[in-house]
């Protein structure tokens, strides 16, 4: 049998209904966190920073410069857990009767679809940007896991994967229902993108999963190197600006293609400070240091962007950012800079290394 709610959702929108929110179709609503008020500290950047910038992006630089000033009273909205009835997943996209939510890029085109064999009932934890960058898998979909397994049964479409993911579910005790294309009697979702104090404790839980007990020898900082993994990110000097963070401030370096998670997290658990080009991968370190620590993004002129700074908010770390000259392809961050943003740091945060 085939199912007309694509036609029905399309026909929906070019009446002039627009695009209805999912979550408006959604048979039982609660709140697991009421709106709170909650400080947003200030990222740390040198006063000339903003000259440098010629693009930025996930943001109008509006947007950028809001979230570097910060907040020392930010109201944030609650977290909201919202049960549906009667929702089909196919194509990476849930249909519901009205409205759709998209959790991968389609494989298929067309307006109808085969309804699924298969019917269950579950907590779906996993969102687009989880699917598409590693760091929103490990710092925003983990979490909405821990949302997940109070609710019912965790599910995802996500497959077994090796590798640092695999690792991560292990320590982080995530065994969920792996699915295809399902019909769902009930399906649970979660809003939980505010950095309210109920997703401020369980990053800690997560935190403390990773370590779990482990010795940590202090360090001063971490860099992780990001070579040519990941979207193109060519900070040419790279490996000199490693190379004098060990030998002038104590750092350790650590590679994602020679590290694995246990190793990463005991370097970044006893680290104050961790540094790198701004990206992914360094969601290793956000999820290990601990709060107090600072997270420094090296970045290209022509990406900027603080959206990591809203997983360091949750995390309760410091974020500062240098923006080096050049592209995305290839740019370089003068070590003056680097140095004196580390005074910078060391200012604000007594902790941190200068």
């Amino acid at each position: 049998m085939h199912s007309l709610r694509p036609i029905h959702n399309r026909l929906h929108r070019l009446f002039g209904r627009g695009h209805a929110d999912f979550f408006d179709t959604a048979a039982e609503r609660w709140e697991i966190c009421p709106a709170e008020t909650v400080e947003i500290m200030p990222g740390i950047w040198l006063p000339d920073q903003i000259e440098h910038i010629s693009r930025t992006e996930f943001g109008a630089l509006p947007d950028i410069l809001a979230q570097m000033q910060g907040n020392p009273a930010e109201r944030t909205p609650p977290t909201m857990g919202y049960r549906f009835r009667d929702v089909d997943f196919v194509d990476g996209v849930l249909h519901a009767r009205g409205a759709e939510r998209h959790l991968r890029q389609r494989k298929r085109s067309g307006l109808t679809y085969s309804r699924p064999r298969e019917s269950l009932s579950g907590a779906l934890y996993e969102s687009w940007i989880g699917n598409r960058w590693f760091g929103n898998w490990l710092l925003n979909d983990c979490l909405a896991y821990r949302l997940a397994e109070a609710a019912g049964m965790p599910v995802t479409s996500a497959p077994v994967r090796g590798g640092h993911i695999a690792r991560y579910e292990e320590l982080l005790g995530m065994a969920p229902r792996r699915i295809g294309e399902v019909h769902f009697d009930e399906l649970v979702l979660f809003d939980d993108l505010h950095n309210n104090s109920h997703r401020r404790a369980r990053a800690q839980e997560n935190r403390a999963r990773i370590l779990n007990d482990r010795p940590l020898e202090p360090l001063p900082g971490v860099f992780i190197f990001r070579g040519a993994s990941g979207d193109a990110r060519i900070l040419e000097n790279e490996a000199e600006i490693a190379e004098r963070l060990e030998a002038e401030y104590g750092f350790r370096t650590l590679y994602i293609d020679r590290h694995d998670a246990d190793q990463l997290a005991e370097a970044a658990g006893a680290a104050r400070l961790v540094v790198g080009v701004e990206g992914s991968q360094l969601a290793h370190g956000v999820i290990a240091m601990a709060p107090g620590g600072t997270v420094l993004t090296l970045q290209p002129a022509d990406r900027v962007t603080t959206s990591l700074k809203l997983l360091t908010d949750c995390w309760q770390q410091h974020y500062a950012m240098v923006v080096g000259s050049g592209t995305a392809r290839g740019y370089r961050v003068e070590w003056d800079q680097i140095r004196r943003t580390l005074d910078l740091i060391a200012a604000r945060n007594p902790q941190n290394p200068s």
